[in-house]
């Protein structure tokens, strides 16, 4: 059995750009909901209690330096390692990588906390990496915050290149 290449998955899976680079589709969204009144004041207004997507990032792109509200976990499925780098509001900066090669130190799974800022790439020599990511409460575009290098390296100076390379 031969591994898929990246066009392939996006076939299969119908996956669509996303914002931030690479391509995603949402594949879960609960039912049910949390009212606004008991979620952080962060958040505008009802979410779902847990939303999932699958994430391609082929060779050569970048998820691009972005924070949200609620913590995402990452999963890795498919293809090579992902570089997973973040920015935690108290300036500590943390990468690692999602992997099959757990011997070598690479994870499965990873929870970016909320609020903190992070972007992620496939390691040198990988096609692509295919992961999932799973937010809780559920992913809402409002939510979301892109990155722009002037605001970020004003605030971090000691991650200008790691932002360069990712916003």
């Amino acid at each position: 059995m031969s591994a898929p290449t990246a066009e392939e998955l996006v076939r299969l899976y119908g996956l669509l750009p996303h914002p931030e680079g690479g391509f995603f589709k949402e594949t879960y969204r609960s039912t049910g909901t949390i009212p606004k009144a008991v979620l952080p004041a962060a958040f505008s207004g009802p979410r779902h209690y847990s939303t999932a997507i699958l994430f391609l990032l082929p060779a050569g792109t970048v998820s691009r330096m972005h924070r949200l509200h609620a913590d995402e976990l990452w999963h890795f499925h498919l293809g090579g390692p992902l570089e997973l780098s973040a920015i935690h509001p108290d300036g500590k900066v943390e990468t690692l990588t999602l992997g099959p090669d757990v011997l070598a130190g690479q994870r499965l799974q990873h929870a970016v906390l909320a609020g903190c800022w992070f972007a992620a790439a496939p390691a040198p020599g990988a096609p692509y990496s295919f992961v999932g990511a799973t937010v809780s409460p559920g992913f809402d575009f409002a939510d979301f915050q892109l990155g722009r290098y002037e605001e970020l390296a004003a605030r971090f100076p000691h991650a200008r290149e790691l932002l360069q390379k990712l916003t």
